[in-house]
């Protein structure tokens, strides 16, 4: 199994870190088994389960993304969490998705992908994209 989330090249890091997390989220959420179990440290504090696949963080174009996310979705296998440019530019998550109700898939812009499958699928998917910087 593999673990890729690809960001847009062109944002602040800022706001390239919160893509990045927020796709992470709902990937955590919606694949089961993806986290390890807790671990605990010598004096006994307990830290949560980390992702056992790890989780690799590339750049990649406006273009990228959408491409990106169109052939994963398609692919056998696979989980696929976006977050779609709308979600950076309200503060209030009813009115992201009432915006996001009003947009042809077509024309919405993806800030970040992330893409959850077996490695060897994965890996044609996001064929030579970079790490991001």
């Amino acid at each position: 199994m593999k673990w890729v989330v690809a960001v847009d090249d062109t944002l602040p890091p800022g706001l390239a870190v919160n893509a990045a997390i927020c796709v992470a989220a709902a990937t955590a959420r919606a694949v089961p088994g993806l986290l390890g179990p807790d671990g605990a440290d010598l004096g006994g504090s307990v830290h949560p389960g980390l992702p056992w696949a790890g989780c690799t963080v590339l750049a990649a174009s406006t273009d990228q993304l959408r491409t990106l996310r169109d052939k994963a979705t398609g692919a056998l296998g696979t989980y696929v969490a976006d977050m779609p440019g709308l979600a950076q530019q309200t503060r209030v998550y009813d009115e992201y998705l009432t915006r996001l109700r009003d947009v042809p898939g077509a024309e919405i812009g993806y800030l970040a992908v992330g893409i959850v499958g077996p490695r060897n699928r994965v890996d044609k998917l996001v064929h030579r994209l970079p790490l991001l910087p």
